[in-house]
């Protein structure tokens, strides 16, 4: 049968990559840590002069991860050790004029790795839950990375992405309360970590302190960080 309706001509489909970052981080010494992650302005259009998750077109040439990471290196000259492929945002209109399919991953920094960004006037760090309106969807790219973090934090070593090898009870409590936005009852959180086979005590304490020096742990190296399904384990 012939259809003699006009068919549209499709728009070409682009793939790019944006990045999550996410890492505890305090204005001032001495202050609690708080959840945030660096956006970059963007300084063409569509959106120029909003503020954007990290990203760009993926080159023919090399893989998923890599253009991530080389993006995230280009922007904030950030090399993150946990990078993992979070999902994939495609809605029709969602970019203007073009139709662009991102790949979002999303990392996990500690303290010490945030402070190495090159942060300026296109670089900035924004608290995860206190965001201006950013370009394009990212805004609910960002809300749906905070879900997966705070749903993923209760039930694998995610934590571990933000701490040090070895750390006390109250500094995993500490990255705990600041990810979910709650106080957590220490009792109840120790208890529930110590009965854990996630963390193996050290048999040595934190030393520098006036009181009794706390416990040392670490992450069980036989508990992965978190699941990557069956693709990373062939």
């Amino acid at each position: 049968m012939d259809d003699s309706t006009p068919q549209r001509d499709a728009a070409p489909v682009s793939l790019a990559v944006s990045t999550v970052i996410f890492a505890l981080k305090a204005d001032n010494e001495g202050e609690a840590a708080s959840l945030r992650l660096p956006l970059v302005r963007r300084i063409r259009e569509p959106f120029a002069g909003r503020w954007a998750l990290p990203g760009g077109p993926i080159d023919p040439s090399e893989g998923l991860e890599r253009a991530a990471g080389r993006h995230l290196l280009d922007t904030t000259a950030l090399s993150p050790t946990y990078l993992e492929q979070l999902y994939a945002f495609g809605e029709i209109e969602r970019s203007p004029g073009d139709r662009v399919v991102s790949i979002v991953y999303w990392a996990l920094v500690r303290s010490e790795e945030a402070q190495l960004a090159a942060v300026g006037e296109n670089v900035r760090w924004f608290p995860a839950d206190e965001l201006p309106l950013l370009a394009f969807d990212h805004n609910a790219i960002v809300d749906y990375a905070l879900w997966r973090l705070r749903t993923k934090v209760e039930y694998s070593r995610i934590a571990h992405a933000f701490l040090g090898e070895t750390f006390t009870l109250a500094e995993l409590r500490n990255v705990h309360e600041a990810v979910l936005r709650r106080a957590l009852d220490p009792a109840n959180f120790r208890r529930q970590m110590e009965s854990s086979p996630a963390i193996i005590a050290t048999g040595e304490h934190l030393s520098g302190g006036r009181h009794r020096p706390p416990k040392l742990y670490r992450y069980n190296g036989a508990v992965e960080l978190t699941d990557r399904g069956p693709l990373a384990r062939s």
